[in-house]
């Protein structure tokens, strides 16, 4: 799925900025409002895992309703459409990222949680990357006929439910599953401080980390051409997908303090580089060290909230962690939209690294996050 739907997304932000006419104020109105209600419905489908007791029905409603949507890319004809496409195609992925998360967790033993969500990730980018070399190739094959390129996103897309239907087998369903209402006030109590703390900082990290579609504005402002810019997104794919599995393990065995800052560091330094840089090594490396944030974090932060959260919780945990993550996503985007346009790229990029900093003061400040399970 993630080769189908990054296939469209490393296109779509000159797609809709060349072609429809869109403005950076819209283009980041729409990725914030698309990825915001993914995270938003991950908190009601995570609840929903968690009272049922399945996670499998549930990813598999979210992984077709991604597959339903790839077609409505190549059929719109205005930035409206595009719109409504990618919030069919996030809806999908909002119900099916927390019961997917949960899933993960109930089938891996604790001592390996961390690579197993590292492993998850690492492969996650492997489509990520494949997406947008298939986006090249398919550009240069078609003379940069961006509907054609968007009609061969449904393939992969299709191939993946088919995959999940018959090749996934969920654990039985167990004693310990909620049997009230996972989003209850009394229920939520069962949530600890060290979970709240999670939140508090995924939530101030994904303020300081915007869409990736501005990392493809800025290569393309450099004047790469429309067929060539997905590589940026596959240049940061492979630096996230060499490292995810390696830094998720890491987490099994370092303080998530140290790693979390580590990767406020990388993406501190990435911004500062893209800011004054968009062509040439700096815009490069400012693109790979984007990436190695990437794999420092995502992983880190699904497996400390599985750490925080009573096993049968996890559903409700991951979409309570998503549901804050998507408010500030929304703003961060729309932020870094309205900067674009009206100040320009650097103000942007700048910014992300300033928020970045406070970020990283209040990881140091906070309390001690979740020590690793092995010593």
């Amino acid at each position: 799925m993630d080769a189908s739907s990054e296939l469209i997304h490393s296109l779509l932000p000159i797609f809709l900025v060349g072609t429809l006419g869109a403005n950076m104020l819209v283009l980041g109105l729409i990725e914030g409002s698309a990825e915001a209600l993914a995270m938003f419905v991950k908190v009601f489908s995570g609840a929903l895992s968690d009272y049922w007791g399945r996670r499998k029905p549930l990813a598999v409603l979210g992984y077709g309703l991604g597959a339903v949507a790839k077609p409505l890319f190549a059929l719109a004809g205005s930035a409206d459409l595009i719109f409504g496409a990618r919030l069919i195609d996030r809806i999908g992925k909002g119900i099916r990222g927390a019961p997917r998360d949960a899933l993960v967790a109930d089938l891996t033993p604790l001592q390996l949680r961390g690579a197993a969500f590292g492993l998850r990730q690492a492969l996650d980018t492997v489509g990520a990357f494949l997406g947008p070399v298939l986006a090249v190739v398919l550009m240069l094959a078609f003379a940069n006929d961006f509907r054609t390129v968007f009609w061969f996103a449904s393939i992969p897309a299709g191939l993946c439910v088919v995959l999940l239907v018959f090749g996934v087998k969920e654990p039985e369903k167990k004693a310990t599953r909620s049997t009230s209402n996972p989003i209850s006030k009394q229920q939520l109590r069962m949530l600890s401080k060290s979970y709240w703390t999670v939140v508090t900082l995924g939530a101030l990290f994904t303020l300081a980390r915007f869409s990736e579609a501005f990392l493809i504005m800025r290569a393309q402002t450099g004047g790469l051409e429309a067929a060539w810019t997905p590589l940026v997104l596959v240049v940061m794919g492979v630096a996230y997908a060499a490292f995810a599995y390696p830094f998720g393990a890491l987490a099994d065995t370092w303080p998530h303090q140290r790693l979390l800052a580590l990767g406020l560091i990388t993406l501190i330094a990435a911004d500062l580089l893209m800011a004054f840089h968009d062509q040439g090594s700096g815009l490069w490396a400012g693109v790979i060290l984007w990436g190695l944030h990437m794999a420092l974090t995502q992983g880190l932060f699904a497996t400390m909230v599985a750490a925080t959260a009573p096993e049968n919780m996890r559903g409700t945990a991951f979409g309570f962690f998503n549901l804050c993550s998507g408010a500030t996503l929304l703003m961060a985007s729309a932020l870094a939209g309205a900067l674009w346009h009206a100040v320009g790229p650097h103000a942007t990029f700048l910014s992300g690294a300033l928020i970045a900093l406070l970020t990283l003061g209040a990881v140091w400040l906070s309390p001690t996050l979740t020590q690793p399970n092995a010593p």
